[in-house]
């Protein structure tokens, strides 16, 4: 009993204290695992290892457990077992198979327990939890696949690229050593081609185009476990001719119709660049028409007609007119040609100065006035000072200088240029205030181009245009030297002057010197080297913004089609002028589209013919500016064609003007056209079945420019005859007139009505005593500075006599002396006077009618004689008496005598008479029997001519 009371003792004592130990493994593993395999090679090796007696239950290691990691999925792919429990070693698999494409790497925890004390495990202990970290290593199951099936590309021909096109496949494994493209391959044999391990192809050899347009080829590719692609692709190579950077659809010659509006001036052109990268391209097309005129349009109206056509405000003074005797100060200037009808002065900065008499500066006056010229630096004929040196600062150059009187003072102000600069010097009082300067640096006062300057002065603001655009100006007071101008009105052209306390400082750029017609002694300085034209002030209000830009529009130049289908990024810009235009952009497809729609336009709708030289200019910018393309700039012209030319017609007025002469010796005259239509209509041709017909408009709506009237022959005698126009018509109308013994010439831009409204009350007026037999008169017009001119119209002015003057000695003798021509007319005497209707005639006709009464008479007394001598003869009283009783009438069918009384005059004067196209004249004179008497005498004159009226005395 005791012994088996000290076995059940022991026992619990002796197994409790037999499983002492918690089993130990490592912290951490690392194993791998290949795609078609599930055992996991760890490292180190899984081994649990217990401390306690190596007892059958006590000491062995039962189990691992497997614990999820921290993504929470290990322990479900994952699972450990015990290989030797004695041992402790252990064995982790994978439950299923693992893909390294999906999940390369897995984590999770590990725990080892032993056996306990006995075979049901009690007092079991577990060992801490160790982290595995179990990769899944790559099996080449995948083979490459390329990224496109087919490559394209283009290269130009004659040319080794390093790189035409690339291709590119894609393998699917997860190890980089089956994962990655070892080298592409060429399979198709004898290609001028090759291909790097990167898949970039290239050229071998230059390509022909010629030879081959075309080349079509395959490649394939490996990855690095030797794995060929699924399926090839395909590379396709076109050969392009060789690639000249420019712009291709240039045309050289471009036309333009009148009349037709906007055309596109390159709808076929784009820009090539050989694939050369670009981030910006500026083209700048320009219109060249400085040739016409000054710039534009001023070929078809002058300075003076473009102002009514703008609505100019009117009373302006004109600083440099045409030279006439009333206007004799720009005599001494030379003069340019120019298309338009103004003037074009040259200044040489030396001895050319215009000085404008006192009588017209002295309509200028107060601090409220437009100045406007048109300007030109330099010029053809002129030539810099012979005392400037080469290299020195050039000097002022004074365009126009003036001392203008106001109420009780004087001002004093002068325009001038400066290298780029222009400034105006203003004074507004020389006895009190300071003067301000104001200055423009402007590029236009030293190109050496055509420039229109306007110039509103309203002190103390001033407002500057030039070319139409506004400039503001720089302020300064100045407060240096200030010049010395005499206290007297005077303005000056093309220089200024100083007196003669300054002269002493003045060394270069002088002109000669001149007496004032003060005290003073002075010289001209700062002489204007250039052209000028249209210099006129108009003092007063300035002209309103609209005006002046009305001025300068051109109504021909570049234009852009459509502002809304230009791309983004793109800018385009036109100078006032319209004569350049600029387009900037960074892409060339959108650059292209904006070339295109650079157009031409024109809505004169009588367009001046001729050549517009046209240039396009290019530069590009790109990423790599040394190896970056330069274009060459492109040369061509624009014609336009010869409009439809408007037939300007003058009618209603007859070829004869017969008035008797008192009338005209009255104080108005006789106005010479009365009935006057002036029309203007176009011609044009139409194609129709039977070819090009010229067909003529309905009439238009013009504007004419001139119209002149001029006395042909002799010119007009002051003393004796005048032509009268309404003055206060013109000037109500704005329209010039020149009047002279030579011609009349009206002339201003103004419509066809306003013409004919003048021109009908135009009239001719004889001082008393002074009528003459004939006077002829031609009238024509003309369009656009005599472009298109109208017919002429010829009129022939008679003056009818009363007989009593005829007899008359001094008219007598006047007639004779005109006589030219034996007489032609037709017609009936009627009362006392004597019509001349025929306008072919030059022979007075109260000349002819004297001549023939003489003749005639001596003719008739010569007659009487003889038949008196006859009756002499006759025998018996009664015969004598019924002759005397017959005496009282003439009987004209018995007697004939032809007599020509123009041919003793015409021998006597040696002038031949010219029959064309007249028959001969006959003059019958019938006498009676012998009952005629010489108290009562009737003439019969026959005319057998185109006529054939007879005229009866």
């Amino acid at each position: 009993v005791s012994v088996i009371l000290y076995s059940l003792l022991w026992f619990p004592l002796c197994c409790h204290s037999a499983n002492k130990h918690k089993p130990w493994i490592e912290t951490e593993y690392q194993g791998i695992v290949m795609e078609n395999d599930n055992t996991v090679l760890l490292n180190p090796p899984l081994f649990a290892l217990d401390k306690d007696a190596p007892l059958h239950y006590a000491g062995e290691i039962c189990g691992f457990r497997v614990h999820n990691g921290p993504s929470g999925s290990g322990s479900v792919q994952f699972e450990a077992v015990v290989l030797d429990r004695s041992t402790g070693e252990g064995l982790v698999r994978s439950k299923e198979p693992l893909d390294c494409e999906s999940q390369r790497e897995h984590s999770f925890t590990i725990q080892a327990y032993d056996c306990g004390e006995g075979p049901d495990g009690a007092n079991s202990k577990k060992s801490h939890k160790a982290t595995v970290h179990v990769r899944v290593n790559d099996v080449n199951e995948f083979s490459p696949v390329f990224v496109e099936r087919r490559y394209e590309a283009s290269v130009p021909e004659g040319r080794l690229f390093d790189r035409i096109v690339r291709v590119e496949a894609l393998d699917a494994d997860c190890s980089p050593q089956y994962s990655q493209i070892c080298f592409y391959d060429i399979i198709t044999p004898n290609v001028p081609f090759a291909i790097d391990n990167d898949g970039n192809i290239k050229n071998t050899e230059p390509l022909d185009s010629k030879r081959q347009r075309v080349h079509t080829f395959w490649v394939t590719a490996f990855d690095c476990g030797k794995n060929r692609a699924q399926a090839d692709a395909q590379v396709v190579v076109t050969v392009k001719p060789s690639c000249k950077p420019g712009w291709i659809g240039w045309s050289k010659r471009v036309e333009y119709t009148p009349g037709s509006g906007s055309i596109p001036l390159f709808p076929s052109l784009h820009l090539e660049t050989c694939e050369e990268t670009v981030w910006n391209i500026q083209a700048t097309v320009d219109l060249q028409t400085g040739h016409i005129g000054k710039g534009c349009d001023r070929d078809s109206y002058s300075d003076r007609s473009v102002r009514r056509l703008c609505g100019a405000v009117r009373g302006e003074v004109d600083l440099l007119p045409p030279p006439s005797p009333a206007a004799n100060w720009t005599s001494a200037l030379p003069t340019l040609p120019s298309s338009d009808s103004s003037l074009v002065f040259s200044f040489n900065g030396s001895a050319h100065v215009a000085v404008v008499p006192s009588s017209v500066a002295a309509a200028i006056s107060g601090d409220h006035f437009t100045l406007q010229l048109w300007m030109r630096r330099g010029g053809a004929t002129t030539q810099p000072p012979s005392n400037q040196a080469r290299g020195t600062r050039r000097e002022e150059e004074t365009i126009i200088c003036s001392t203008v009187k106001n109420d009780d003072s004087f001002s004093h102000y002068y325009l001038s240029v400066h290298g780029c600069r222009l400034s105006l010097f203003y004074w507004p009082d020389v006895s009190a205030a300071r003067p301000v300067k104001f200055l423009w640096k402007l590029e236009q006062v030293c190109d050496s181009e055509w420039h229109h300057l306007s110039l509103s002065v309203q002190f103390p603001s001033v407002t500057l245009y030039v070319d139409g655009v506004t400039f503001d100006p720089a302020l300064i007071h100045d407060n240096g030297a200030i010049p010395n101008p005499a206290p007297r009105q005077r303005m000056v052209i093309g220089a200024c002057w100083e007196t003669e306390e300054k002269q002493k400082d003045i060394l270069n750029n002088t002109i000669p010197e001149g007496k004032d017609t003060g005290d003073f002694i002075w010289r001209y300085v700062a002489g204007y080297r250039g052209l000028l034209s249209g210099v006129t002030v108009r003092p007063g209000s300035v002209e309103p913004h609209s005006v002046v830009e009305c001025l300068y529009a051109c109504r021909e130049g570049l234009d852009f089609g459509d502002l809304e289908t230009l791309g983004s990024g793109m800018k385009v810009h036109v100078n006032p002028s319209q004569s350049v235009l600029v387009l900037e952009g960074d892409d060339i497809e959108s650059f292209n589209r904006a070339v295109q729609q650079v157009t031409y336009r024109n809505s004169l709708r009588f367009a001046t013919p001729g050549v517009r030289p046209l240039k396009l200019t290019t530069s590009l910018r790109c990423f790599n500016e040394e190896s970056c393309l330069t274009l060459r700039q492109l040369e061509g012209y624009l014609v336009v064609l010869q409009p439809d030319a408007p037939q300007i017609s003058l009618s209603g007025v007859g070829p004869h003007l017969a008035r008797p002469a008192p009338e005209f010796e009255g104080p108005r005259g006789v106005p010479l056209f009365p009935e006057l239509r002036i029309v203007c209509s176009l011609s044009h041709a139409v194609n129709t079945a039977d070819g090009w017909v010229a067909l003529m408009s309905d009439a238009v709506a013009h504007t004419l420019d001139g119209c002149e009237v001029q006395p042909l022959g002799e010119e007009l005698n002051p003393e004796r005859e005048e032509l009268l126009v309404d003055m206060d018509a013109l000037r109500e109308r704005g329209l010039e007139i020149i009047n002279t013994t030579a011609y009349i010439a009206i002339t201003g831009a103004e419509s066809i009505s306003v013409y004919e409204d003048v021109l009908r009350s135009v009239r001719y007026r004889l001082a008393k005593g002074s009528a003459r037999f004939e006077r002829r008169f031609r009238l024509s017009c003309s369009e656009m500075n005599g472009r298109y001119t109208s017919n002429e119209l010829t009129l022939e002015v008679n003056f009818l006599h009363s007989l009593d003057s005829l007899y008359h000695p001094s008219h007598l003798l006047a007639s004779q002396q005109q006589f030219l021509h034996p007489s032609h007319h037709s017609g009936e005497l009627s009362g006392h006077t004597l019509p001349n209707p025929h306008r072919n005639s030059v022979v007075p006709g109260a000349a002819t009618v004297i001549i023939m009464v003489c003749v005639g008479f001596l003719v008739v007394m010569v007659i009487l004689g003889v038949f008196r001598i006859r009756s002499i003869h006759r025998r018996g009283e009664g015969a004598r008496g019924a002759a005397k009783e017959g005496s009282g009438q003439w009987d004209d069918s018995a007697l004939t005598i032809i007599v020509n009384p123009m041919e003793s005059y015409e021998s006597r004067m040696g002038i031949s008479v010219d029959t064309e196209g007249e028959g001969e004249e006959d003059e019958e004179v019938v006498e009676s029997p012998d009952d005629a008497s010489d108290d009562q005498r009737v003439i019969i004159i026959k005319k057998e001519g185109k006529e054939g009226n007879p005229r009866r005395y």
